[in-house]
């Protein structure tokens, strides 16, 4: 299923010996390749947020704003501006001479020094303040607008920012990249036998990143992470509770981006494998029936979660499909 496609893209073809899904998904961390970005030497920013909390974000390129769009890229759940497909994207973008703002959410590693918060999959809120914070400081950024692209659990917030604040943001076009769209689809699937050894991983470092110093957590708090067995059990016991939410389920049900998406009014790009380990795609089938002009799905046979490693390029088809959908919207 392909619907309101990017016209110009070619195929997803997986490169070998990446053939499965998992393998797709897995080949960044098993392989760990050095992105180098000392071409494009970054700045350290700190943007505030509400609470009296910054975000750690590193700017590319200062001199180019205005030139051409700003590209934002915004990490997944447990990641940073060092996750591998963020550094690759970055690479990607500043070679085509764009200047470039890897921003990290509240509480990641890079901005738990100067957060006693976290983030979630819903809190919008955070981006769209440090942007704006962005805007009042770099005004020349403004000229030429916003590309924001989103990966994992960083689409899905993305997703929400962009429904709920993209016009009050100079933002030119967006891009998810394996966004759970679905909050608890993607639960169940998460949580499924075969993704057991995920889940643990996945879990371990959910834990650390919450609890990392200076992390202002009740005793309950710290209980309640420590006592998770489960994904899910973290979002119930700890997620739900400290924002407000009646549970797991409510946490999901209010803060997937499908539901979001018939209020996008800038050209958005929704881009999803169909053998995604983690995310089921039966959410993006029913994204491409919302029915908004602004949103286009794509999604590929193939790819993995946050993979998209094809044999015609060494880099992401991922971000080469942003570029041809950039290139459509103007």
């Amino acid at each position: 299923m392909t619907a309101h496609a990017v016209s110009d893209l070619p195929p997803f073809r997986p490169r070998p010996p990446w053939l499965t899904g998992d393998l797709q998904t897995l080949r960044n961390f098993l392989l760990r390749p050095r992105i180098d970005l000392r071409p494009w030497p970054g700045e350290r920013l700190w943007l505030p947020v509400s609470g009296g909390d910054q975000l750690a974000a590193s700017l590319h390129a200062r001199d180019w704003l205005g030139e051409q769009p700003l590209v934002v890229l915004i990490h997944g759940l447990s990641g940073c501006e060092d996750s591998v497909y963020v550094r690759a994207s970055a690479r990607f973008w500043l070679s085509l001479g764009h200047p470039v703002l890897r921003l990290n959410l509240r509480g990641s590693q890079p901005s738990r020094p100067r957060c006693r918060g976290h983030y979630h999959g819903g809190r919008s809120e955070d981006p769209y303040a440090a942007l704006d914070a962005l805007l009042s400081r770099e005004r020349a950024a403004a000229r030429q607008g916003l590309v924001l692209v989103g990966y994992s659990l960083g689409g899905n917030v993305l997703i929400k920012l962009v429904a709920e604040a993209g016009r009050r943001l100079p933002v030119r076009a967006a891009a998810s990249v394996s966004a759970p769209i679905d909050l608890e689809a993607t639960s169940q699937r998460f949580h499924a036998p075969r993704n057991r050894v995920y889940l643990r991983w996945l879990l371990g470092l959910l834990k650390r990143e919450a609890t990392a110093p200076p992390a202002e957590l009740s005793d309950a708090e710290r209980q309640a992470i420590a006592q998770a067995r489960t994904v899910r059990e973290f979002d119930d016991r700890f997620i739900a509770p400290r924002f407000g939410f009646d549970g797991a389920a409510g946490y999901y049900r209010d803060c997937s981006g499908l539901r979001f998406l018939p209020d996008v009014e800038t050209p958005l790009i929704a881009l999803h494998a169909d053998d995604d380990p983690w995310i089921p795609d039966a959410a993006y089938a029913e994204a491409a029936r919302v029915g908004n002009r602004n949103v286009r799905v794509h999604l590929t046979h193939g790819g993995g979660h946050v993979g998209f490693h094809a044999i015609d390029d060494t880099q992401p088809w991922h971000d080469r499909a942003i570029h041809a959908f950039m290139g459509e919207v103007g």
